[in-house]
Parts: structure tokens; sequence; C-alpha cells
């Protein structure tokens, strides 16, 4: 089966035929691509893209924060999830967050360290190399310091405020963010992975490290205790999917939220989108409008105590949510759960009665046909902008993510797991992989997601274009919808004559996200990868 060749793209496409790796920066991908040429499979590469890309987007993603990884095994056959997702402290109660700002800034703000226990976890599960060629090109970046891009300068500079002291002693050494082209050092961090190495996760979670972060806690009023981190645990987990068309699309199960994206497709799968015309009016109202309607399902029962995933992805339940789209722009009541509705708010359905993710992405395949795409992140830049003590790592800020309000499935509790907007995907098609795919964007990780693989399915491009088309973002209550300025002026105007509310946004901007993504010709044994030039993504074949 062919590449696709529709699309013009801003950036060549990347081809390989011993591997390929597409990360958010181009020194992460090469640290992937390192590994794969030293005889390491697609397991060991993936976490030497995380723990660089923790050293050269620090921003977006590290050690001590979260996510989840969609592997596939090639010799057991099986496609799996990795949920590294820490739970909420077990101190973190209700009343702890008097207001909005407690939860998104500062020590209190941060969920118990994931990331570290999941790529140890992978390593040990289907690695063969050991760590410290791993984690060799992060230790040699952090203590040896890189090269700052124009967009890290962007995203560090925005975030200064957010800086604890720890902090703003690495990232500001200078008094100031880093400019393009200065070198960043992070010893401390050089020096946490190092221990990692040879201490795996018995020290992060029980030895030297866990008593630091807790000692660091303790000392500024944080809520992670040693219990906290010595309970954590990865859960291997099998995927939710969706059959669309010939093809089927699989992500993790609730809590993570991809299942919207998922109930998007089934809700669009009977529609001839490709005779509509990429983002052409038509196509587009119906897009917004599925989204509408698969986001209010996604806020009402991600982390419902038993979410009806079967009844929400079932083909009559889509059907069902088809016939609630009109001809004009419904009410969205925004991105997170709320009590009091908006007059005419586009509501969750009643699956019952139908039984029948500042983040980052990044995806590795080997010769082997090994495939592992990845999404994780800190929350916001930085996360809580508290770096641990002398550790070097930026804990998370996954509190935020929570809700205040009692009457949501999504509040604050102890010992709790978010609902999780960062969601994978892979994409395969006749029983043999397709494509892996992904993106950052919080929330609008679900809208771009979808996108992205109808770009590939419906309008035929390949893996480059299909990154590079032009998005929408739904995220403001109403009829708001943000459009990229590269979707023409009629288009609008005709979205606008439907009742949407049009917010024209930047020709590139990364409010839309940064995906990655490899497609797969298994016939040939060859591989095309994409990146996204709202960010640093970079892939690399070899």
């Amino acid at each position: 089966m062919a590449f696709p060749s529709h699309g013009i793209t801003h950036r060549p496409t990347v081809t390989g035929t011993r591997g390929m790796v597409a990360s958010a920066h181009p020194l992460a991908s090469l640290a992937g691509a390192r590994i794969l040429l030293q005889g390491g499979n697609a397991f060991d590469a993936i976490v030497a893209v995380a723990s660089t890309l923790n050293v050269v987007e620090p921003y977006m993603s590290g050690i001590a924060g979260n996510g989840y990884m969609l592997t596939y095994n090639a010799k057991e056959k099986a496609i799996r999830v990795l949920d590294y997702m820490g739970t909420s402290p077990y101190q973190a109660t209700l009343d702890v967050y008097s207001t909005p700002e407690t939860k998104e800034i500062g020590i209190r703000s941060g969920m118990v360290p994931g990331a570290c226990g999941g790529w140890l976890a992978l390593l040990e599960q289907y690695g063969s190399m050991n760590r410290a060629d791993v984690f060799a090109p992060a230790i040699e970046l952090a203590e040896n310091g890189y090269a700052v891009t124009v967009k890290n300068a962007y995203f560090m500079e925005g975030a200064g405020p957010r800086f604890s002291p720890t902090a703003a002693k690495v990232i500001m050494a200078r008094g100031r963010t880093p400019r393009p082209g200065e070198i960043l050092v992070q010893k401390d961090l050089a020096g946490t992975f190092r221990k990692v190495v040879e201490g795996g996760t018995e020290i992060f979670y029980h030895g030297e490290i866990a008593q630091e972060i807790a000692q660091f806690c303790r000392e500024n009023q944080g809520l992670i205790t040693e219990k906290d981190l010595a309970d954590f645990r990865v859960e291997w987990l099998d995927p939710i999917s969706v059959p669309y068309k010939e093809y089927e699309i699989y992500c993790p199960p609730p809590p993570c939220a991809g299942f919207q994206y998922l109930e998007t497709l089934n809700i669009l799968e009977g529609d001839s989108l490709g005779e509509l015309g990429h983002n052409s009016a038509e196509y587009l109202h119906l897009l917004i409008e599925a989204v509408k309607l698969a986001s209010a399902d996604r806020a009402e029962y991600t982390c419902a105590s038993n979410p009806p995933i079967s009844g929400l992805l079932s083909k009559s339940y889509a059907a069902s949510q088809r016939q609630r789209i009109g001809d004009h722009a419904a009410i969205s009541g925004g991105e997170r759960y709320t009590k009091d509705k908006l007059p005419g708010e586009v509501l969750a359905g009643n699956p019952g009665e139908w039984i029948n993710e500042c983040t980052t992405h990044f995806d590795v395949v080997d010769s082997e046909g090994n495939a592992v795409a990845v999404t994780q992140s800190l929350g916001s830049g930085f996360g809580s902008g508290v770096i641990l003590g002398e550790t070097g790592m930026f804990l998370n800020n996954f509190i935020n993510w929570f809700d205040l309000l009692p009457e949501s499935p999504n509040v604050i509790a102890p010992n709790k797991k978010i609902e999780m907007c960062i969601a994978p995907c892979q994409i395969w098609r006749d029983g043999v992989l397709f494509a892996l795919i992904g993106t950052p964007g919080s929330h609008g990780i679900l809208h771009t997601t979808a996108q992205m693989i109808l770009n590939l399915i419906e309008h035929g491009m390949n893996i480059q274009a299909a990154i590079e088309a032009p998005r929408i973002r739904l995220s403001q209550p109403g009829t708001h919808v943000g459009l990229e300025g590269r979707i023409p002026v009629d288009v609008r105007e005709a979205l606008a004559a439907r009742g949407h509310n049009i917010d024209v946004l930047p020709d590139w901007t990364p409010a839309v996200g940064g995906g990655q993504g490899i497609a797969v010709n298994s016939d040939e044994g060859s591989f095309m990868g994409g990146a996204d030039p709202r960010r640093d993504g970079y892939a690399i074949g070899i």
C-alpha cells in the first residue's frame, strides 16, 4: 500500500526503512535515532526521546510529569496502553484549594510524578538496552547544555512569571530566560538522571529522590509525601477502539478522554466527508457540531464511576448523535464541566440507551515492527513552576485539571486520577499498522487528533500534509470557534452565516496543537514521518 502523495507541505516529508522517530524537538528525535542506530528497539528509543525532551523542551514534559503510551509489540502482536498518570496526593482535599489559582501554580498544584515509573516500566518490559545507554543523550545535553531555539525562547519567556526561586535559579541563571542560541545547562537534572540510571524506580519512589521530594514538599507547604510516592503504580491496560470504515482507531481508555475523538469519528462516519472537500464550510460545520456533541459526553462521563464506553462508542448511539446536528451552530458549554448550563447548550447524550492535553507527543517505529505513540505532559508551561529541591525536576501541575465543583465527576479528591485529555493514537488497516499520531494542546488534543485522522483517511493526505493542514479549535462557551487564518475568508463567512462566531487565529499557531506522526507502508517496509512546524517538531528516518 503506497503512501498518499496528496498535500502540498511547508516542510519536505521524511522517509526511512530501518526506523522513524518524530518528536517536538530535533535533538530529541536525534536521540531516538541514535538509539536505533546503536541497535536498540523502538521501546529503548522512545525513552531516549522522552528523557531528552525533558532537557530540550523542559516546559512541556519531564520526569516529574505524567502520560500515556500506546505500544505495539511485534512479537506479542499486542497493542497495550501504559498508563503512567499519577494520582492526586492523599492530602489533596477540596478545602485545600480556595481559588482556581491555588490549584494551577505552585507546589500544591502537583500530582504524584508518574513519568519516571512509566519510562522504566517500558524498558523493563520490552527494552533491549541498559538504562545508561538509553539515558545517555539526555544526560549529555543536560550536563553540557544545548543551544536554545527560537521557539524554546518564546515558551520560556512566557512562563517566566510562574517560576519559583528554585526554578528561576536554573532557567533564569542570567537574570532572565535564555535567548535563541544561548546555552541552557541543567546539571541537577543530569544528576537526577544518573541516579535513576543507577537506582531505577526504587531510588525514585522509595529511596533518595523520593526522600528529597517529600522533604522539599514538607518544607514548602506541599502535599506530596513518601507514602504518595511509594504507592504509585503504573498500569498496563487494554486500549479502546472504534472501526472507522476500513480502519480501526485505538486510544487509551478512561479516565483518558480520547474516546471523545473516537465518538467524533463515529458521528461523522456516515457522511461523505471526502466529497465535501477539505475544510469546506459544510465539512467544518459537521466537524464542529460533532465535536460539541462528543465534548459534552466527555465532560459528563469520563470520570464517572463506570463510564458507559460501550454505549458512547456504539454505532447506533453515533447515529442518534448525528441526528442532533442541524444547519446552524449549536451552543457549546465549553471544555470543562459546568453546573449551570447555558440556554440551549448542547448536553450530554444518554449512551445507556445504546449498548450495541503544555504537552508533547512523539512516536517511534523500528524495523522489527515495534511501535510506540506517547503523549506526556507537565500540564501548563513548566507545570507548577517549581523545581523540586536540587533535583532539577519541574513538578507537574495536573491538579489544575481537576474541578472545584463538588457536583463534577472530576472534582478534586485524595488519591484520585483526573480526566486526562492527553490521548495518543494508533490507526490500523486490515490488521496492519497504518499510522501513529498525536498532539499536545489540552482539550484541543481531542479536536486536533480527529482532524489529523480525517486528513489521512478522508482526504488522502500524506502524514506531513495531514499535520500541517489548517485546523480549528473549540475552547470557548457558546458558538465560538477558532480557525487558523489559512482557512479562506469565504469559508469563514459561510460558517458565520450558519451562526458560528468565528475567531481568526494566526496562520500557524500552537494553540491548535503540535502534532507528530509516522505512517507505515507495510508492503514496502518503509516509513514516512511528519512533524509540526507550529513548534520545533522534527522527524528523522533511518
